[in-house]
């Protein structure tokens, strides 16, 4: 792909916590000068993808809710942005020719899209987890095949891109992610049975969305990001670590066979790690808050407590026994938090609805291409719904 400049970017996602940090990024870093904007895409907040469209001169919007079609087209009348929506629509943006897509839309909704920007040679800056818990080793074929380049852009991910030296791989002995432990880190098992889906948006140290913040809370985020790690970094089940780290200054870390263990710190901002994503293998300069030393305090870590957050066993587990044992857990798993959600099921019942289909689905086996990742997805979605609807009663 070209790198002169303007480089053509396509955000998918657009409207959420990641889309909106990485139009911050693009105008910190010149704006039009620097990245073209080609296609940007949201879900259901139109009015905010047509001004963000419109603000960024974006040759391409899109709703993923095809009902709101006619409300983003009436919202952009006059603007000569073309308007599309639904699952096509994010296809037809994903498959725009830009140079580099943040792929920042949530769930497994997003595999499809990321997909086809893989497919066709994009570099793809990858914000959504579900690509390769649910399709691990041939999303990362595709993105070989393609000839792009695969940007880990979540903070713990991007900070073992930036500290894992490559020609250093021989040496490298265990990857160590680290997780803030969320906003009930301290709760008993009984006062987090009553946690309401507001309570668990509201994370300690991060501004994140719904999903990504209740995730958070359970620990499933931390979970994903175990198998991500490994189809990330060519890294054994056993080469992955989690530490609890309340203050989430070091973002994560790398361990090498000589005992030294390499650290990436910085104050709590996603903008850092879309910028140098953007950016790679430069750095931006970005007007974020810079670390002091002499601020802190201390710096607390700790073993995450199995026991209360089961996501992090159940990720292990899916580790082990392979294939498409995630894409089992992840699908469950969302569909347990749409439940808790809407109020159908309580905080802990997301881990057990999980626990349940991955046990009734231990059997899954290996993926064979796409269609069996999407058909797996879909079984084990209707696996979660009976289980949900027995704990509903």
């Amino acid at each position: 792909m070209t790198t002169a400049l303007p480089r053509r970017l396509s955000i998918l996602g657009s409207t959420g916590s990641i889309g909106g940090n990485t139009l911050d990024v693009v105008r910190q870093m010149g704006g039009r000068d620097a990245f073209e904007i080609v296609a940007l895409t949201g879900n259901g907040n139109v009015e905010k993808l047509a001004e963000q469209a419109k603000a960024a001169g974006a040759r391409m919007a899109v709703t993923a809710s095809e009902n709101r079609y006619h409300d983003l087209k009436d919202a952009l009348a006059g603007s000569g942005i073309t308007v599309a929506a639904g699952p096509s629509g994010l296809i037809e943006a994903a498959s725009a020719e830009s140079d580099m897509v943040m792929a920042a839309i949530i769930g497994t909704a997003g595999l499809a899209p990321t997909l086809a920007a893989a497919r066709r040679g994009a570099d793809i800056a990858l914000a959504n987890k579900e690509c390769l818990v649910t399709a691990g080793s041939l999303f990362v074929d595709a993105v070989k095949a393609g000839g792009g380049k695969l940007l880990p852009v979540d903070s713990e991910h991007n900070a073992i891109f930036q500290v894992l030296e490559e020609n250093q791989r021989h040496a490298l002995e265990r990857i160590i992610l680290t997780a803030s432990g969320g906003p009930f880190r301290t709760w008993s098992r009984e006062d987090m049975a009553n946690v309401t889906a507001e309570t668990a948006a509201k994370h300690p140290n991060w501004s994140m969305g719904l999903k990504i913040s209740v995730g958070s809370a359970t620990m499933f985020n931390k979970a994903l990001e175990m198998i991500e790690a490994k189809h990330l970094f060519g890294v054994a089940p056993d080469q992955i670590e989690v530490v609890v780290h309340p203050q989430s200054i070091i973002h994560s870390m790398v361990g090498y066979a000589d005992g030294s263990v390499l650290a990436q710190l910085g104050c709590p901002d996603m903008r850092t790690a879309i910028g140098y994503a953007l950016s790679y293998p430069a750095r931006p300069v970005l007007d974020v808050e810079r670390l002091d030393f002499t601020k802190l305090s201390r710096l607390d870590f700790e073993a995450p407590d199995e026991n209360r957050f089961p996501a992090i066993r159940l990720a292990r587990l899916a580790l082990k026994r392979g294939g498409l044992q995630s894409a089992v857990m992840n699908a469950a798993e969302e569909t347990a938090f749409d439940a808790f959600v809407e109020g159908r099921i309580g905080f802990l019942a997301m881990a057990d609805v999980a626990e349940a289909v991955m046990e009734d689905m231990a059997d899954a086996g290996n993926a064979t291409d796409m269609d069996h990742v999407f058909a797996i997805d879909e079984e084990a979605r209707s696996r979660a719904a009976a289980v949900i609807a027995r704990l509903a009663r």
